[in-house]
């Protein structure tokens, strides 16, 4: 058992993590940016309406996961094009841009079916999703829990 990357792989996987590091980046700051801007919007209103405020910042949230999820996907999608980087294994592989969204969207939401599995130097995206996925997750829904209670306590 080899402790290091073996040498003819070294470039494969340096690529991988650079892809995975970028994508990674963006999708933190896209999700920075996406709740500063929710804050920003509905911070210091008195809404009449809280229900429509709050159903439209969980669409909004939605959107936002979406767009994360096809991140990932789409660096799936272009590392795959890649020989040397790895392939998925399953049933039918990964054959369309909608199966690279699918695999994202189920180690994104860590729910991984097992139906799709990366292979190789891929893995890495994986990992990196399945962690970014879930810090994303929660910090929508510590965003929205804060949300809630403010416009709530605003009711009663």
């Amino acid at each position: 058992m080899a402790l290091s990357i073996p040498a003819a792989q070294w470039t494969d996987h340096a690529l991988v993590a650079a892809v995975t590091f970028a994508v990674t980046a963006l999708v933190v700051t896209l999700h920075y940016e996406g709740l500063h801007r929710l804050a920003k919007h509905y911070s210091g209103r008195a809404p009449t309406r809280s229900r429509a405020v709050m159903l439209r910042i969980m669409f909004a949230l939605l959107a936002l996961h979406i767009v994360e999820i096809g991140c990932y996907g789409l660096a799936y999608w272009g590392l795959l094009t890649l020989p040397g980087t790895g392939f998925v294994h399953g049933e039918h592989g990964l054959d369309t841009l909608f199966d690279a969204f699918y695999l994202s969207a189920t180690t994104y939401s860590t729910l991984g079916f097992g139906d799709l599995a990366p292979v190789g130097a891929i893995r890495m995206v994986a990992a990196m999703e399945s962690i970014t996925g879930l810090l994303l997750v929660t910090w929508s829904a510590s965003f929205t829990y804060l949300e809630m209670s403010r416009y709530w306590r605003r009711e009663h």
